[in-house]
């Protein structure tokens, strides 16, 4: 007597018989678009006798391609194309190139993978179900991941001459990484810049032993050798390093971020004075104009030396810097007035490495950092107040 059919053994046949038309579906459409591409070079279809036809078809090849759905065996038309000179010379296909032995969707979900914090045993594990037994090796892998390392190479050593910001926003944060044989915490020098339309995008990023002063000035400097547009207005918190960064740009105007001189002020003060301190803090980065910013700066100044030396010290530290925000329009204020941009940036990028632990090498580090970005894992938002951004200029001119 037959054993009854379970339902699971159902659904088991059923998911097996819709794979099986997924593969012969897909296998069908990819052969179709490439007879369509070469049907597009050669200038005419299969058997067509025109004078305007560009070459002629030469065979098939069968090619083994890893799919969204696993192993696939595609028919690669073969064909002659001509050249302007009258030679011909042999079909390259754009869409399935001619050593390519995956899809694009499937190398994106092996990037989307690692970059999401996989390492190859993890990725092989997470596409199975689409690649079954024929998952992808472990050196195939280490190949699609390769790429990023030549990527990142040529971004980083991109001539920024067509690259204009508005602002630059410039901070810092450690990861751990292997240097000299052993596992050390170190500084990620980054700068993110603000567009002519609003949008932030990742302008530069550097591994230094040390974030000193030396290292800002170098970091900067080296955009400005790859011929970065001078700022309006550099964003930075009140690390002693990053003052030397505005000696790139001479006399550049700098804003020095409220939340971090706020922390400051607090360490300072005693604290059953932090109420009264923040509201006067308030006044002074929450006025309704620079002049009236200016007025309750000075006040600040003339009450807390009496009350607290060390605050006035403090808040004299920052100077004017503090409140240069106010010379831009009034919308931009709230995303001018901090390092919040960057901040949110650099605590994505903490958490996006916290499954790595550390890394082998600096490339490894940076490499994983600029791909986040750049393959849209960690997303920018445009700047507060982004429609205004195109009057910084008149700014700029009516100040000089």
């Amino acid at each position: 007597m037959a054993k009854p059919t379970t339902v699971a053994t159902e659904v088991a046949r059923f998911r097996q018989s819709i794979d099986e038309m997924l593969r012969s579906r897909l296998r069908a459409v990819i052969e179709v678009v490439l007879d369509e591409e070469l049907t597009e070079a050669l200038g005419s279809g299969r058997y067509d006798r025109t004078a305007t036809r560009g070459g002629y078809r030469n065979g098939q090849v069968e090619r083994s391609v890893t799919t969204e759905v696993g192993l696939q065996r595609v028919r690669i038309p073969r064909g002659r194309v001509r050249k302007a000179d009258g030679a011909t010379e042999e079909f390259r296909s754009e869409i399935l190139p001619r050593y390519a032995r995956r899809t694009r969707r499937v190398d994106e979900a092996v990037l989307g993978i690692y970059l999401a914090g996989g390492n190859s045993r993890r990725i092989r594990k997470a596409i199975a179900p689409l690649l079954g037994e024929s998952n992808l090796s472990k050196s195939a892998i280490s190949r699609v991941v390769g790429r990023l390392k030549a990527l990142f190479a040529e971004w980083n050593g991109r001539n920024l001459s067509n690259e204009s910001y508005k602002i630059l926003f410039l901070d810092g944060f450690h990861l751990k990484v292997r240097l000299a044989r052993r596992v050390v915490s170190v500084p990620v020098l980054a700068a993110l810049g603000v567009d002519g339309d609003g949008s932030k995008r990742l302008v530069g990023l550097q591994l230094v032993v040390r974030e000193s002063g030396a290292s800002w000035f170098g970091f900067v400097g080296d955009l400005a050798k790859r011929k970065l547009a001078r700022p309006a207005l550099l964003v930075t918190d009140g690390h002693a390093g990053l003052k030397k960064a505005r000696d790139v740009w001479d006399g550049i105007d700098v804003q020095r971020c409220t939340q971090h001189k706020l922390r400051n002020l607090l360490d300072a003060c005693p604290k059953h004075a932090h109420p009264e301190l923040k509201r006067d803090y308030h006044a002074v980065i929450g006025a309704k104009s620079h002049k009236e910013g200016l007025a309750a700066f000075d006040r600040f100044l003339s009450k807390w030396r009496s009350l607290c030396p060390a605050v006035a010290s403090s808040l004299e530290e920052a100077g004017l810097d503090l409140i240069s925000f106010y010379r831009f329009p009034k919308p931009l204020w709230k995303g001018l007035r901090t390092t919040n941009s960057l901040e949110n940036l650099n605590r994505e990028f903490r958490r996006r490495t916290k499954t790595q632990g550390s890394f082998g090498t600096e490339e490894a580090a940076l490499t994983l950092l600029y791909a986040l970005v750049a393959f849209g894992q960690i997303t920018l938002r445009k700047i507060t107040g982004y429609q205004h951004v195109a009057e910084i200029e008149l700014v700029i001119e009516n100040a000089a």
